[in-house]
């Protein structure tokens, strides 16, 4: 396959690439930026030196695009809904890393492979989920069928998930010694994760807050679900067993172990750790949300949309980048 990427000078995107170039079936196309339109890539990613491309400029992935080409769309939100139905119109496979096909009604099915890989395998348009809708869809899925009746999430993300344009309250003397909380009056992923939880059969309440923390990667997701009465652990294990059976890119820890961010870093792993303690029931989950959380996602929806193995390309972390 070859896949196109727009918006290529992103975090998320300088992953992609890392992972497109040692892909066994794809071939980087275009990878398209209008801030550095021209310029080496090695420039701006000192560990991408061993690739020897130039970002492209506004429209190359429009001018080089070809039927069953595929594009992922890692530009700022708002931006996809403008170019995905030209490139649809020219017979590209997309996906969408920014929210803008994410909620109902949209024309792309959402690319939670978890649950939704028949339908992403048939998927001309597909949403990437969100860090935070990612890390918390897979700590709190399997428990629909113990009716949660409100879930607490408490989330921190590493500080690449505000991207790279420069903002005062990114820069490290802002978040150096620090966990701040923000989007406590309503956060834009709250809607996703409701949305998912709602086609789940899951009606439970949601109390959503992310932080930012002093990492450059990754997440790290505590969600407690309270039950309408106890529930026995083994119950609740059995039911994560069952969900992930087969998933080798999810750990459910036991022994004493708990989910690690270090540990999935520049991978599409994810680390669980489940406990029960009455009627409440605790999953932590660790992602990397440069990595499961966007690019390697992506890299596993571009692989089912295209019939290949589904983690071909995603596996390990040798690519991982150190931002």
């Amino acid at each position: 396959m070859r896949v196109h990427v727009y918006g290529a000078s992103g975090y998320a995107a300088a992953q992609l690439i890392a992972l497109l170039a040692r892909h066994p079936r794809a071939q980087l196309g275009a990878p398209e930026s209008a801030s550095h339109s021209g310029e080496p890539i090695a420039k701006h990613f000192a560990e991408l030196r061993w690739i020897d491309r130039r970002f492209d400029g506004p429209g190359s992935v429009l001018e080089q695009i070809a039927p069953d080409d595929a594009v992922v769309l890692a530009g700022s939100h708002g931006v996809a809904k403008t170019i995905a139905p030209h490139l649809l119109e020219r017979g590209a496979r997309v996906v969408d890393l920014s929210g803008d096909f994410r909620l109902e009604p949209t024309p792309a099915v959402y690319g939670f492979p978890e649950r939704y890989r028949d339908r992403i395998a048939g998927a001309r348009l597909v949403a990437n989920p969100g860090c935070y809708p990612t890390a918390t869809l897979l700590a709190t899925l399997p428990l629909a069928r113990f009716a949660p009746v409100q879930i607490v999430v408490d989330a921190k993300s590493g500080i690449t998930g505000a991207g790279r344009t420069p903002a005062t309250n990114s820069l490290f003397a802002e978040v150096e010694g620090d966990v701040r909380a923000y989007g406590l009056s309503g956060h834009r992923h709250e809607p996703e994760i409701l949305q998912q939880w709602r086609a789940a059969g899951i009606d439970a309440s949601l109390v959503f807050t992310p932080q930012v923390v002093p990492v450059s990667r990754g997440m790290l997701v505590n969600a407690y679900a309270a039950l309408a009465q106890p529930v026995a652990e083994e119950a609740v294990q059995a039911a994560f067993a069952q969900a992930y059976a087969g998933d080798a890119s999810v750990r459910i820890l036991g022994d004493g172990m708990v989910p690690s961010m270090r540990s999935v870093r520049g991978t599409n792993d994810a680390e669980l750790h489940v406990s029960v303690h009455g009627n409440v029931v605790r999953v932590l989950c660790a992602i990397d949300n440069l990595g499961r959380g966007a690019a390697s996602q992506a890299v596993v929806n571009l692989n089912i949309m295209h019939g290949y193995p589904v983690h071909a390309g995603s596996e390990g972390n040798a690519w991982a980048l150190s931002w």
